[in-house]
């Protein structure tokens, strides 16, 4: 599977961004959509996932109240709701895709998040 994210940016703190992930080589049906994030000098961390065939979500605890993964089946796109962003968020955030209960396999190349105090 071929993934782009896009959406990524300059916010204030207490802004909100849409990040999208646009998938492309594969049909979606057994796959999980995920979201990661890696800030500066840190290791790059599970943010969301959503599994294509019934929606079934996860959620970091971290990010739970402020953030919402969504799918859009038509246009093969999932996308990540940001609220009440925070400096803490500023990051590079990855969507990937995992086939059933196999690893994260296929990653996409990042957005980048900024967000000001």
């Amino acid at each position: 599977v071929q993934l782009q994210a896009s959406g990524g940016g300059l916010v204030r703190g207490g802004d909100s961004l849409r990040l999208s992930c646009t998938a492309s080589g594969r049909a979606l049906s057994t796959f999980t959509i995920g979201w990661f994030r890696r800030a500066p000098g840190k290791q790059r961390t599970f943010v969301a996932s959503i599994t294509w065939s019934d929606g079934k979500i996860y959620n970091a605890d971290s990010v739970k109240g402020r953030f919402a993964i969504s799918r859009d089946t038509a246009n093969n796109r999932v996308h990540l709701r940001l609220d009440h962003l925070t400096p803490e968020d500023t990051a590079v955030y990855y969507c990937a895709a995992r086939s059933g209960d196999n690893g994260w396999r296929d990653w996409g190349q990042g957005t980048l998040v900024t967000v000001s105090s």
